[in-house]
């Protein structure tokens, strides 16, 4: 069976970022607000098939991807964390000649390029709830 030529010489629709249905249906995922679900993208958008514990995302390049302050996306990658979506590898630090180093971040939904299994630690996490208020009996008169 033949296949249809692309038009025009093209080869592909180029690369896209992949949500899984059941990464969405976690309690972790749907609890999660705007601003760290398009975190999470971004840092996914950065993933290349081979790089995971590799992807360097800096809160300066987060800042001007989102298009938010830098100290926005401080608590974003806090909740991203907390919440075990994405694990951080290597720490911002200075470098030999001075020159900072940005994060280095690992995405937990997928193994590692050292053969480390996916945790999906996001998979177990449940939202805090309050205990119920005991009702104080007041004294009838």
């Amino acid at each position: 069976m033949a296949t249809k030529p692309y038009k025009n010489k093209k080869r592909g629709t180029g690369r896209h970022v992949q949500l899984p249905e059941w990464l969405q249906s976690s309690e972790a995922w749907s609890t999660l607000k705007p601003g760290p679900r398009a975190l999470y993208i971004e840092l996914k958008r950065r993933f290349n098939g081979s790089n995971n514990g590799h992807i360097i995302l800096s809160h300066r390049d987060a800042e001007n991807a989102l298009n938010v302050h830098r100290n926005t996306v401080g608590g974003w990658f806090k909740e991203l964390e907390e919440r075990g979506f994405i694990r951080l590898t290597q720490a911002p630090h200075l470098g030999p000649s001075g020159i900072g180093k940005a994060s280095v971040w690992s995405l937990d939904e997928l193994p590692t390029d050292d053969m480390q299994p996916a945790l999906k630690r996001f998979m177990s996490w449940r939202k805090k709830t309050k205990p119920p208020h005991k009702k104080q009996d007041t004294p009838s008169q």
